[in-house]
C-alpha cells in the first residue's frame, strides 16, 4: 500500500524533510511506502487531505524559538474531521546560501518568515543593513538567488545537494536546540498508544471567568497542560480561540471525565486527536 503524503513544497523544505523522515519511519516499522506530494502552502497541504486528494499531510505546528505556526492553527479550526495521527519533533538547522563568493557582497536575503525570525540575531550581527524578503518556503528562497550573485537564502543544509548552491555559513540559527513540531494529519487515524491530546475551543462570551472555568476542569483533576495559547476568532476584536495540549491518553477515565466537563464551559470544542510523539535526531536527517 502506497500512502500519499502532502507537505509544504517545493523539494528541500523542512516540511519535506519531516515528511521524508516520517516516510522512512513508516517503511521501517510498518512496511508501508509513501508518495510525497508537495503543496504551495500550508493551507493547501491541509485542504488536500480534507478533500481526499491525499491520505495524510505533514504540517508545522510550533517552533521552539518562534512559537506557533498561525496558518496551521487557523486552517485546522476551519476544517472539520482532520485528526492528528502522529507528532514529529524535527531539529532545525539553518544555513546561508549564495552564488556569490562571500558574505560581504550580500545585499538581500530571502527565506520563509519563520526561518528569518529564527536567525534574526545572526543576521543583525553579520548582515545588519541588508533587505530581508519573505518567501512561501525556504526552498523557494533558493530559486530566488539563482540569478542574483548579491542575494542570499536561508534554508536547511540538506538543500545544498538538492539545488547545487554553495553554503556560505552553516548553523546560523540563533539557538542551537532549535526544533519544530510537525503534525501528521489524516481523516482516519489508526488507533495507537498516545501520550498527548490536542484540542481547541471557543467560549460563548468574553466575561470574567470565561477562560478560568475551562482551565479549572483540568486543574481540579491534576491534568497537566503542556501548551495553551490564543488565536483571534476573526469575528470581532477581543474574541479568541484557545488551543491546548494535554499530557495523557484519551482512554484515561480522568481525561474522559475532564473533556466531558469541558463541554459545559465552552461554545465549540474541536479535539484534534490523541497521538504519540516521535523525536527525530540530526543523524536521521543526514541519512535522507
Amino acid at each position: 500500500m502506497v500512502i500519499s503524503l502532502a507537505h509544504l513544497g517545493p523539494v528541500g523544505t523542512n516540511a519535506e524533510t519531516a515528511a521524508l523522515a516520517y516516510a522512512h519511519w513508516l517503511e521501517k516499522t510498518q512496511a508501508k511506502s509513501c508518495l510525497l506530494c508537495p503543496c504551495p502552502s500550508i493551507a493547501q497541504t491541509l485542504h488536500s487531505v480534507a478533500q481526499g486528494d491525499t491520505k495524510k499531510a505533514v504540517v508545522p505546528v510550533e517552533n521552539s524559538t518562534e512559537g506557533s505556526v498561525a496558518c496551521t492553527l487557523d486552517t485546522l479550526w476551519k476544517l472539520d474531521h482532520l485528526k492528528i495521527q502522529q507528532e514529529l519533533v524535527l531539529p532545525i538547522i539553518h544555513a546561508l546560501f549564495s552564488r556569490g563568493s562571500s558574505i560581504n557582497g550580500i545585499k538581500t536575503v530571502y527565506s520563509h518568515p519563520q526561518a528569518l525570525a529564527q536567525c534574526q540575531r545572526w543576521l543583525q550581527e553579520h548582515l545588519p543593513d541588508i533587505a530581508l524578503i519573505p518567501t512561501n518556503s525556504t526552498a523557494e528562497a533558493l530559486d530566488k538567488i539563482s540569478l542574483e550573485p548579491t542575494a542570499g537564502a536561508i534554508a536547511a543544509p540538506r538543500a545544498a545537494k538538492l539545488y547545487n548552491v554553495p553554503i556560505l555559513a552553516n548553523h546560523i540559527n540563533d539557538y542551537p536546540d532549535n526544533c519544530t513540531r510537525f503534525w501528521v494529519m489524516t481523516l482516519d487515524p489508526t488507533p495507537t498508544v498516545s501520550s498527548r491530546i490536542s484540542l481547541a475551543f471557543s467560549v460563548s462570551e468574553n466575561v470574567p471567568g470565561s477562560l478560568m472555568k475551562p482551565l479549572q476542569v483540568f486543574s481540579e483533576r491534576n491534568i497537566n497542560l503542556s501548551r495553551i495559547e490564543s488565536r483571534p476568532t476573526k469575528r470581532s476584536l477581543g474574541e479568541y480561540l484557545f488551543y491546548l495540549d494535554i499530557e495523557g491518553n484519551h482512554e484515561d477515565p480522568n481525561i474522559i471525565n475532564a473533556l466531558d466537563a469541558l463541554t459545559h464551559h465552552t461554545e465549540i470544542i474541536k479535539i484534534y486527536g490523541s497521538y504519540p510523539v516521535l523525536f527525530l535526531e540530526e543523524t536521521d536527517i543526514e541519512q535522507l
